[in-house]
C-alpha cells in the first residue's frame, strides 16, 4: 500500500486570509494526454476537507492541480476588469518519492505562487 499523498491548499495574500470556495481540479499526465482525477473545493481554512489524492490512489507521475482563481477573485470583489490577470491557475508538478506532498497557492489579483510545502 502507498503511504504518498497529495494535499494542497489557497491562501489569499491580498486579504491576508485563507481561501474558501475555490474549486481545484487534479489531472494525471500521460504524454499529451490529461486525465481529470478529483475535483475539490476549498474550506473557510483554505483547505480541501481530505487529501486531493488520497494513499490509496496515490501513483507516482507528472500530475497538475487547476485552481479557479478567477471566481473566487471576483466574488470577494478583488477584481473589475475582465479578462483577469490570473483565472484558472494550474500548477504542473511531478511526484517521484512514495510520500506526502503538499502543494500550496499563495494568490492575489496579480500574482501567485507555490512551492512544495509539508
Amino acid at each position: 500500500m502507498a503511504n504518498g499523498f497529495l494535499t494542497t491548499h489557497v491562501l489569499d495574500t491580498a486579504r491576508g486570509c485563507p481561501a474558501a470556495g475555490i474549486k481545484i481540479e487534479l489531472f494525471k499526465l500521460s504524454g499529451i494526454s490529461h486525465r481529470k482525477i478529483a475535483t475539490a473545493v476549498t474550506n473557510a481554512d483554505g483547505r480541501t476537507d481530505t487529501p486531493i489524492l488520497p494513499a490509496d490512489k496515490f501513483e507516482l507521475g507528472t500530475y497538475e492541480l487547476v485552481f479557479f482563481a478567477g471566481d473566487y477573485l471576483r466574488a470577494a470583489g478583488l477584481v473589475e476588469a475582465e479578462p483577469l490577470f490570473l483565472d484558472q491557475v494550474p500548477i504542473r508538478f511531478g511526484m517521484s518519492e512514495d510520500d506526502h506532498y503538499h502543494v500550496p497557492l499563495l494568490l492575489s489579483p496579480y500574482g501567485m505562487s507555490t512551492y512544495r510545502g509539508s
